[in-house]
């Protein structure tokens, strides 16, 4: 009888790595490798940041799960959450996304905006966010500001530190002439975390056309 024989087809093996690469598998409990992490209820509270194994005391002492949903913040954030439902709702998430239209929405920028006004803009990025919309920014310089323009850079990258929980980088910040933009795209549904949460209007609409970006550049 002869041996069964190997599969060495290389293109096999390449296509597997890459559907590895492009579904990377959320660490729950035991998993996860970071020595601390955030941690944030199913809720939203903000438990602080704690070492990974006095957080998992703390998921089994309450019957629930840790799950990190932002691998990339610093420290990792994870969640108090049953994995099970998780995992059901992640994917229902999904699925009603793919039906959604995703709008480009815009967030205007002052090199001087106040920190009352700033969180405000950012509690409104990270809705438009959690909506599934792209978010561009854009800070225009005047008069004497233009002799400061790195700044405006800064103000960019200062908003890319704030939203590292709700969405990434898809154009990095821009100068022309005498404005700065920047497009951030959303996080997957799971990993999306609120740091603005508090500074939320009550009667903002995240889906309107109001807030759309215009094209008049």
């Amino acid at each position: 009888m002869s041996a069964p024989q190997k599969n060495n087809n290389p293109g096999n093996r390449g296509a597997r790595r890459e559907q590895s690469a492009k579904t990377p598998q959320t660490r729950v409990n035991d998993r996860i490798r970071a020595p601390r992490v955030r941690v944030v209820t199913a809720t939203g509270e903000q438990l602080g940041v704690m070492s990974t194994r006095d957080a998992l005391i703390k998921a089994k002492e309450i019957g629930l799960d840790l799950v990190e949903v932002a691998p990339n913040a610093d420290p990792p954030v994870c969640r108090l959450i049953d994995y099970g439902k998780y995992k059901y709702m992640l994917a229902k998430q999904q699925k009603n996304n793919k039906t959604k239209a995703v709008r480009m929405k815009e967030i205007k920028l002052r090199i001087g905006t106040d920190v009352n006004d700033y969180n405000v803009k950012m509690a409104r990025s990270e809705q438009f966010l959690d909506h599934g919309h792209k978010v561009r920014f854009q800070l225009r310089f005047r008069g004497r500001e233009n002799a400061h323009q790195q700044l405006g850079l800064e103000v960019m990258a200062k908003v890319v530190e704030d939203l590292r929980t709700m969405g990434k980088v898809d154009q990095p910040a821009k100068l022309a002439g005498n404005t700065v933009t920047m497009v951030l795209t959303p996080l997957p549904t799971g990993q999306r975390v609120k740091k603005f949460k508090k500074y939320e209007e009550d009667d903002f609409d995240a889906d309107s056309a109001e807030f759309d970006a215009s094209d008049d550049e």
